[in-house]
């Protein structure tokens, strides 16, 4: 009697989680890929987040009178590069319909200030900007058309598209911070 009671409940337990397992998540369950921490959508929000880590240390670590320095008079000056990439960060979601702040000028923003607070803090809010375009972006539509300056592309390169141009002005920086002398702070303890 004992051995059939074990083998009933055991029976009744595989069916239990047979039956939980095979059911449909609940309306307000996210798939596993789209879960934060996972999925391209993750993916490329780390890379942003890293370029937006190291572009605010860079900013944060060059002397506010470097913001006016550049290499020669063709190129943006320091503090323009981190305009510019403020730009871009409100410039690209528009490509999948998401609008700028209101009263925010995208033709003039990499002349908008050379004061430091000013540029760090445009920074800091472009970088918050693009990550919720990316984060709100329904996932229905990652795979929809939408005309990318030269070629038709998706949503989803725009996206990788933010990342890119913000390691691509990551990597400007750093060489400016080079030539000013400044050490990036995430290699200071190391081989510079």
């Amino acid at each position: 009697m004992k051995r059939a009671l074990s083998l009933t409940l055991t029976c009744a337990l595989v069916l239990a989680l047979t039956a939980v397992l095979a059911s449909p998540a609940r309306a307000d369950e996210q798939p596993a890929a789209a879960k934060p921490g996972s999925g391209v959508r993750a993916e490329i929000l780390r890379q942003i987040g890293d370029a937006q880590e190291k572009l605010i240390a860079l900013a944060e670590a060059t002397p506010a009178e470097k913001y006016s320095w550049k290499p020669n008079d063709k190129v943006r000056s320091t503090g323009e590069v981190f305009l510019h990439v403020a730009g871009g960060n409100y410039f690209l979601p528009t490509l999948w319909g998401v609008k700028p702040p209101e009263g925010l000028d995208l033709r003039n923003i990499e002349k908008a200030s050379t004061d430091k607070a000013k540029v760090i803090d445009a920074l800091k809010k472009s970088f918050d900007h693009a990550r919720k375009a990316i984060e709100t972006a329904p996932e229905a539509e990652l795979d929809k058309t939408i005309k990318i300056f030269d070629h038709d592309g998706t949503v989803r390169e725009g996206f990788m598209l933010i990342a890119t141009h913000a390691h691509e002005h990551l990597g400007q920086s750093i060489a400016y911070a080079r030539m000013s002398g400044i050490v990036p702070p995430w290699s200071a303890g190391g081989g510079q």
